[in-house]
């Protein structure tokens, strides 16, 4: 069968252009003489669209698109189409919406799988907006009966849990009453990682049930989650038909009958991905809600410049604002780093001293701060005075503040409320310290963008004088594992001690976890790049005790 998988990009809630880049893609390849285009889960829609499936007009509007499609499909008379969209149970009992993929086909809607498996972990939430659909039905089209199923359905593998949380397999369903290729739509969001994951979830279905599998992922950023793609097509064997690129709209014809190269897979980069992550997360985020320039504070340490670099190479130089707002600790080595790096990006730069404001903040406070030593809060004034900057540039210009905090200072709550971490997104929130140092090397692979004064220089907030984070904080060769094993693992403190950890440090790291709760549940969203996030994916409550 001679099949399309259209990896595109979908905007959520924009229902008029999701289905315009469907029938632009339809009459892109109406001459291919092909026999199925497949297009993404809940494509219409875009994903997730959260709470929008809770407005009837939006859901009759997806309606009506969905008909729409359904008349186009008469003017493709040897193409079928399969694509996602929101469908009516008809029930009255439960949410009273499938997530559903459709066949439509010379102006009629010949099959239809609702999912099955409603995945309520990490980032999704769908059995809030969703039912279970029921049992599915191999769809026969042409010569073939298709096992259609979305995302998470294919997703009930032994090898993936460690008990299995579902009590269905909706793909071994579907080969048990005939199906002869399967195919499987889906929005399946980005981790470190996860693409091989995939790639072997994917194969393991192709060798157990020796049958054909096309599986079509949406590509973009969406708030916090970004979508990879890598969509694929494998032959009965588990062999690469074809497997599209991450990070980039692509539409690729192939034929099912061919077959694959049982060595025709490759990884991808780890470190790599996480930075194209990065990049089209930003990019998509700043397209999607408007925003054409980005503001950032550039201090001259390795987390603004590096949130510097993906923002140019996300939105282009000419959008890119950085700002040093020198104070009254801050060295003439970072000045110059800012001055250099900005040179180095081609971005725009400007020089905002603080000290006059500081030191009428302070005198404005001078009876509350009466005979008291200077400290966190001094400190903490120069980040909120900083971040006020950013946002009165934000309000006057229009510009996106791109906050510059890494996971591991949010993790522990090295960071200011309404100071460093004002702002509209938090580029880096979900990239530990020294991931960030592999990524600002994978930068400089070829030349010099970030410079090595930045990389080398002792991490600080320059906030008091000679400071430096490992004053305060365990070195973050010894803090990210631990947060690792905390934040993504779940293990508890005797747990990581065990593995080798001093205890008070584990202590300390668990116990400044738990006291910055309330400081993340007011941070700008961040783009999620591992298993574990701060944000959508991680609900801790703030007023708790907390023991491990």
């Amino acid at each position: 069968m001679k099949v399309a998988l259209a990896q595109l990009n979908p905007v959520v809630g924009d229902i008029k252009g999701n289905l315009a880049r469907l029938i632009e893609t339809m009459n892109r390849y109406k001459n291919e003489r092909l026999d199925l285009v497949v297009f993404p889960e809940l494509f219409l829609t875009g994903y997730p669209p959260q709470d929008l499936l809770e407005r009837s007009w939006f859901v009759r509007t997806a309606q009506d698109a969905v008909e729409e499609v359904v008349k186009i499909s008469n003017g493709y008379p040897e193409t079928g189409i399969i694509f996602g969209a929101p469908q009516m149970t008809g029930q009255d009992t439960g949410r009273g919406l499938y997530n559903a993929g459709l066949l439509v086909f010379r102006g009629h809607k010949i099959g239809m799988h609702c999912k099955v498996l409603l995945p309520t972990y990490d980032v999704f939430d769908e059995a809030r907006y969703f039912d279970p659909g029921p049992p599915a039905d191999p769809m026969p089209f042409k010569n073939e009966k298709l096992g259609l199923s979305i995302c998470e359905d294919a997703w009930n593998s032994p090898e993936l849990w460690p008990r299995s949380i579902y009590a269905r397999d909706p793909v071994a369903e579907l080969a048990g009453k005939g199906a002869t290729m399967m195919i499987n739509i889906a929005a399946s969001p980005f981790c470190m990682g996860k693409e091989e994951v995939r790639y072997k979830l994917i194969r393991g279905h192709c060798q157990k049930h020796q049958k054909p599998f096309v599986f079509v992922n949406q590509i973009g950023g969406n708030d916090e989650l970004v979508f990879d793609g890598r969509s694929m097509c494998l032959d009965s064997s588990g062999g690469v038909i074809t497997i599209l690129p991450s990070f980039k709209e692509s539409v690729s014809v192939i034929d099912t009958a061919q077959a694959g190269n049982p060595r025709g897979y490759e990884p991808c980069d780890r470190i790599s991905s996480v930075y194209d992550a990065l990049v089209l997360g930003l990019s998509d985020y700043m397209r999607k809600c408007g925003f054409q320039k980005a503001v950032i504070g550039l201090s001259g340490g390795i987390d603004s410049v590096l949130v510097a670099v993906i923002a140019r190479d996300a939105i282009g130089a000419s959008n890119v604002l950085g700002v040093t707002m020198p104070g009254p600790y801050s060295t003439k080595g970072s000045i110059e780093d800012s001055r250099k790096t900005a040179n180095n990006l081609g971005i725009k730069y400007e020089i905002i001293p603080i000290m006059s404001v500081f030191d009428s903040y302070l005198k404005t406070l001078r009876e509350q701060f009466a005979n008291t030593p200077m400290g966190v809060a001094e400190e903490n004034v120069q980040a909120r005075i900083r971040g006020n900057i950013l946002m009165a540039i934000s309000n006057k210009s229009g510009h996106l503040v791109l906050t510059t905090g890494n996971k591991s200072e949010i993790a522990v709550g090295y960071c200011t409320l309404y100071g460093d971490m004002s702002g509209g997104l938090a580029v880096i929130s979900d990239v530990p310290k020294t991931m960030v140092y592999r990524l600002a090397h994978h930068v400089n692979r070829q030349s010099q963008i970030i410079p090595q004064e930045v990389i080398d220089k002792p991490p600080s907030a320059e906030l008091r004088p000679n400071q430096k984070d490992q004053d305060t904080l365990p070195p973050y060769e010894v803090l990210d594992p631990i947060l690792q094993h905390y934040v993504e693992e779940g293990k508890s403190v005797d747990e990581i001690v065990k593995l080798g950890y001093d205890a008070k440090t584990v202590a300390w790291v668990v116990r400044a976890v738990h006291k910055s709760e309330y400081k993340r549940l007011q941070a700008a969203p961040g783009l999620k790049v591992t298993s574990k996030a701060f944000g959508a994916g991680r609900r801790m409550p703030v007023a708790a005790m907390i023991t491990t």
